[in-house]
């Protein structure tokens, strides 16, 4: 399963905690299955009361069209916890580790800027 850890930075632009983390990968797999699986996942944060506002996720492919980047930003690591909880979390994890065969590592990013939101 990912699991989502945070480096906490304190912005020098706004001054607010941001805590984030980041995917890469490559896939050369099934794209309508890869991006279900996405779209689930981004929709299912969407519709989420408690996370929606607070979590945000975006996913990008590269022009070649192979590498496969996710950035997720949050505000509190409260919020990355009970995101973890979700099963909509879970079966995203699940589903991400199956297509890419067990290829996946989340690593700990810094955010040192960014612009306002």
């Amino acid at each position: 399963m990912c699991v989502l850890v945070s480096q906490t930075v304190r912005s020098k632009t706004s001054g607010h905690y941001m805590h984030g983390a980041t995917v890469q990968y490559e896939f050369s797999g099934d794209e309508a299955k890869w991006d279900a699986v996405i779209a689930a996942f981004v929709q299912a944060i969407d519709s989420d009361p408690d996370v929606s506002g607070l979590f945000t996720y975006r996913v990008t492919r590269t022009l070649d069209g192979n590498k496969r980047i996710h950035w997720a930003q949050w505000d509190v690591p409260e919020t990355a916890q009970l995101l973890q909880t979700r099963d909509y979390f879970k079966s995203f994890s699940v589903k991400l580790q199956e297509l890419l065969e067990g290829k996946l590592e989340p690593a700990v990013v810094s955010i040192l800027h960014k612009t306002k939101d």
